[in-house]
């Protein structure tokens, strides 16, 4: 039976399946187009936690040793193969990768946790999601016990269903229902919790609820796996030896020759979303089906792309719009009411799905943040997310593309 308490000490991954989408789907790409290259993650913590990480480090070690044990099972590979636009030779590589100990490491630095994945790109990007919801499920674990935290949890949880329920009518568009995704892996307060709130939402809101990131969870409740790119992929396009104002391009062209038409949604963050429209010309609005928000102002965003679509002379109702920041029910909602009618849209919520509990919610990242022996980053729309270790590039990328420092 499915729970939310956290007395558990049950191993926290179950399979190397639980996994991203768009893990895989970068993975892929980039083990053909560049399959030599280096990279650096870091982890790191953007609030604070009730207690310090760093009192997680053996437990996330043991945990570690654990994944590097872990193979692909043959059934897994088996639903991978069935996906149209995962190609056999992905399959096979997968069929004998196992992570490797040596290129990741876990330290306390006073009170902070730190993990540093170093090695060949397609090794460590794959430890990002892993290592994130294992010290999430660690450290909620270690809080106090608090026996009315499960009963709140589902009544919050409850008070969702019945929010779509009672809006069911003026939701259901014969042309554009309001659908959403569950974006909650790597922040989520416990495997089995995060498994009863998509078991739950599958079963009572099926017409809204369309699938997962969760590729374990696809798989298993027979949902749809969701997912394209996230920032890492087009952030190690600044380290391949193209000329720096030109790697959203080369990235995105990179994307359009591995998947031909499939997967096509664009991520629009990684250097703000004015230079990514000035790249993303009508070669590229023809070739993608749409694009994702993931910081600023949403509706700023919107507004900005269906603009774009129009200047380039391409209806907005043709294409689609994916938001997936910081949203949850009644945010996504709201959006979808004042986009209805003018762009298709769709919503991947995360922490409020799988972390919506009396406790605050890590707010955790592990991020690339060198490749090549180069540094990369990402410059945010929102103040904070952006990450760099190295000021000076970072003023040199924001001089590139003339974004304002923040």
């Amino acid at each position: 039976m499915n729970t939310i308490d956290n007395a558990s000490r049950s191993p926290v991954v179950r399979s190397l399946l639980e996994n991203d989408l768009y893990k895989f789907t970068m993975w892929q790409a980039l083990l053909h187009s560049h399959p030599s290259a280096q990279a650096e993650y870091a982890f790191v913590c953007r609030n604070a936690p009730a207690y310090p990480l760093a009192t997680l480090r053996d437990a996330v070690d043991n945990e570690l040793d654990r994944l590097c044990t872990l193979r692909f099972a043959d059934e897994e590979l088996d639903y991978l193969r069935g996906l149209r636009f995962i190609k056999s030779d992905f399959v096979d590589f997968l069929s004998v990768f196992r992570f490797q100990r040596r290129f990741i490491e876990v330290r306390a630095d006073g009170e902070h946790l730190r993990i540093v994945a170093r090695g060949p790109l397609v090794h460590v990007m794959a430890f990002e999601i892993f290592v994130l919801y294992i010290v999430n499920e660690l450290y909620f674990r270690h809080l106090p016990h608090d026996a009315s935290l499960p009963s709140t949890a589902r009544e919050r949880l409850a008070a969702k269903v019945a929010l779509l329920k009672a809006q069911r009518e003026s939701l259901n568009s014969p042309t554009d229902p309001f659908v959403f995704f569950d974006f909650g892996l790597r922040r989520r307060y416990s495997g089995a919790w995060h498994e009863e709130v998509v078991r739950t939402l599958a079963r009572e809101a099926p017409e809204h609820f369309r699938g997962t990131s969760n590729v374990y969870f696809a798989r298993k409740f027979g949902l749809t796996p969701i997912g394209t790119m996230a920032h890492e992929y087009l952030q190690a396009y600044q380290s391949f030896g193209f000329r720096l104002r030109d790697f959203q391009k080369a990235a995105l062209e990179g994307w359009v020759q591995e998947y031909r038409g499939d997967l096509g949604i664009a991520l629009t963050d990684v250097v703000g979303m004015d230079a990514f429209l000035a790249d993303f010309d009508l070669y590229f609005a023809k070739l993608f089906d749409g694009l994702r928000h993931d910081s600023g102002d949403p509706v700023t965003w919107a507004e900005k792309a269906i603009a774009h679509y129009r200047k380039l002379a391409i209806d907005p109702l043709s294409k689609r719009l994916v938001f997936s920041d910081g949203l949850n029910i009644p945010r996504a909602i709201a959006l979808y009411r004042r986009f209805h009618g003018r762009v298709p849209t769709s919503y991947g919520i995360g922490t409020d799905l799988s972390n919506d509990t009396p406790q605050q919610a890590l707010n955790i990242v592990m991020k690339m943040i060198a490749c090549n022996g180069q540094p990369v980053a990402k410059l945010s729309d929102a103040p904070g997310k952006t990450l760099c270790e190295d000021q000076t590039y970072l003023a040199y990328l924001r001089q590139v593309f003339r974004q304002e420092t923040e």
